[in-house]
């Protein structure tokens, strides 16, 4: 009897307990910092895939409603205000206008004149081109010595031509308003020319004779001028 009794308290003792814990479920082992880590990569990973899956989708949206993305900072190539354009650097330096649709060159009138009617001995006259825009819209001139010639003749004689002696010759574009002009002066030594430049020792002649003056621009001559020469 009292050794029947010893065995079975003995049988109900602590071995027993542990038999009935590990016939239940077994107990999870504690996440290493190594997997631990990698769980926590994987979740940032998707958050930043759903980020910009939604981003994507909000800019298309935008584009479809006709909207614009506002300009970030250091975005220097849109204006501050978007309702505004900037002026254009021709407007800003204030340079002439351009030339206009609809210019007729036929109201561009050449003019000569000199700036003296009469001369002594001793001076030389200034020539005066003088080209004006009759138009109502700005006309483009080429106002350069490829196009300019000053003409002195006296009845049939041709005195001097600006072309005659000329080393080269160069164009300048300039443009004038409407009822606006632009003149060139060319000092004339009283000296004679002939076409290729060739001596002439012949002067022409003073004591009170008559020369005319003409000016030409391409192909556009001017009316006389007359002055005297002492």
């Amino acid at each position: 009897m009292v050794r029947q009794g010893n065995s079975g308290t003995h049988g109900s003792g602590p071995k027993a307990s542990a038999k009935a814990k590990t016939s239940g479920r077994p107990a999870r082992k504690p996440l290493s910092p190594v997997y631990r880590r990698r769980r926590l990569f994987v979740g940032a990973a998707l958050l930043l895939v759903l980020a910009l899956v939604v981003g994507g989708f909000a800019a298309i949206s935008n584009a479809l409603n006709g909207e614009t993305p506002a300009a970030t900072a250091g975005d220097s190539t849109r204006p501050a205000n978007p309702g505004s354009t900037p002026a254009s650097p021709q407007a800003s330096a204030g340079a002439p206008p351009t030339a206009g649709a609809g210019c007729d060159e036929t109201l561009l009138k050449v003019t000569a004149a000199t700036d003296k009617a009469a001369y002594a001995a001793s001076e030389n006259p200034l020539l005066t081109l003088k080209v004006t825009n009759g138009n109502k819209v700005p006309c483009e001139v080429n106002l350069g010595t490829s196009q300019m010639e000053y003409l002195i003749t006296s009845g049939s004689d041709r005195i001097f031509s600006s072309r005659d002696c000329q080393a080269e010759s160069s164009d300048l574009v300039k443009t004038i308003r409407p009822g606006g002009s632009e003149t060139a002066n060319f000092p004339w030594n009283r000296n004679r020319s002939t076409e290729g430049c060739k001596v002439v020792e012949a002067q022409p002649g003073g004591g009170g004779a008559y020369y005319v003056f003409t000016a030409r621009l391409g192909n556009k001559t001017s009316p006389k001028a007359v002055f005297q020469l002492g």
